[in-house]
């Protein structure tokens, strides 16, 4: 029997993206009506303000009484500790699905399906970890924590578009967590854009000199094209893994631009 929205309160959405998205015990406090969980991704954002404040705060204190190498990976062990690697996970299974033997469309979300991870997933996450980890490295305590906590909200608004742009791969019931994204309306998308952009306040307040708006979310915004142009000829639709893969790999790309900005054209106003 489903639960009609119309028992839903406004708090319960965000609540269960929490839930889905964290690995906070939110639940034990308040469970939302199961039809919320449709309505997680428009809340995705917001939990990246969770998450990045807990990265930021774990680079910076591993930074300043250790080293850069340590803020570095405390940070993004302190995420995936949080998330339950929930999008590392996504992000090996995108790996293996079309880098491995996903020769057709039958065979990616097969492989991607498959809980045991394989060649290319192990590659692709020593990989991405270990460009991650060397590109925080480069920036000061203070620069870096700003950076990760503007980052992490941004890529996420950015990413859950591919559910609007792509139909769901699979049906509700092959789902790996038995829900599919339902539709933005046009008050939720632009509540979506104030969760991405609102933390790029700290930035003008903060370190405005030291960046370009403009470069900052061009090369994100680029990545993400050309990763949804790579998911629909391969596949015709988004799963719940491409949603983890295209975040981490457009957030991968808003590090890189802000180390190379901040190693280059410090003083560039775009």
């Amino acid at each position: 029997m489903r639960i009609s929205l119309n028992t839903s309160k406004w708090y319960d959405y965000p609540l269960a993206a929490f839930i889905f998205f964290t690995r906070l015990p939110v639940w034990k406090m308040h469970s939302p009506p199961s039809e919320c969980y449709r309505r997680v991704v428009e809340y995705w954002p917001l939990t990246g303000w969770l998450t990045g404040t807990v990265m930021a705060a774990a680079y910076y204190l591993g930074y300043t009484y250790i080293s850069p190498v340590v803020g570095a990976v405390t940070a993004v062990a302190a995420r995936v500790l949080l998330t339950g690697a929930l999008h590392e996970d996504g992000l090996a299974d995108f790996f293996d699905g079309f880098g491995g033997g996903g020769r057709n469309r039958a065979a990616i979300l097969r492989i991607m399906k498959d809980s045991r991870i394989g060649t290319y997933g192990v590659a692709g996450l020593v990989m991405y970890f270990l460009l991650l980890c060397a590109t925080l490295t480069v920036f000061p305590a203070s620069v870096g924590s700003l950076v990760i906590m503007i980052a992490d909200p941004f890529s996420k608004m950015v990413a859950s578009t591919i559910t609007q742009m792509l139909p769901y791969a699979r049906t509700e019931e092959e789902s790996k967590a038995h829900v599919v994204y339902s539709k933005f309306r046009y008050l939720s998308g632009f509540l979506l854009l104030v969760q991405g952009m609102l933390p790029f306040v700290l930035l003008a307040v903060f370190r405005q000199h030291l960046f370009s708006y403009y470069s900052l979310m061009l090369l994100p915004m680029v990545v993400f094209y050309g990763l949804y142009l790579f998911i629909f000829r391969r596949l015709r639709g988004y799963t719940g893994d491409c949603c983890g893969a295209v975040f981490l790999l457009v957030e991968l790309s808003f590090y890189l631009c802000a180390a190379f900005q901040y190693n280059n054209i410090q003083t560039i106003w775009m």
